[in-house]
């Protein structure tokens, strides 16, 4: 079983995650965070294959949070999924180590097979990322 933890700010969001991960029968999650500042502590309580991160969310945004996560838990995968694209957040993003860009209206369907590819040590960057970042 893949374990994942959801961070997004919109509960809708996060619901459809953990709907769209259970009904694919092997990837679960294990905490779900409203906010930047919650990642850390829920992820060293849960120890999650793989962290998907929303860019703006209050307080702590995504990118601040995968930076603070890494540092301190830098076996963990981080995958950015949000609807925010820009050369500059997309540069950030693979600075700090990010394994993955994703974006909100990809394919819906494909999510959890990004995420069992990074679960295995890969990466998961949407086409709009990747050309965003040339």
């Amino acid at each position: 079983m893949i374990t994942v933890l959801v961070a997004d700010d919109h509960a809708f969001v996060r619901t459809s995650l953990v709907e769209l991960f259970t009904a694919s029968g092997d990837l679960t999650v294990v905490a779900e965070c409203e906010d930047g500042a919650e990642v850390l502590d829920a992820a060293r309580r849960t120890h999650p294959d793989v962290v998907l991160l929303d860019v703006a969310m209050p307080r702590v945004t995504g990118l601040e949070a995968a930076r603070e996560l890494l540092a301190a838990c830098p076996e963990s995968r981080v995958v950015v999924l949000t609807g925010s694209l820009s050369p500059a957040l997309v540069r950030e993003a693979r600075a700090i180590g990010v394994r993955g860009y994703l974006l909100k209206d990809d394919d819906p369907g494909a999510l959890p097979g990004h995420v069992r590819t990074v679960a295995a040590g890969g990466t998961a960057w949407s086409a709009a990322a990747t050309s965003a970042d040339r």
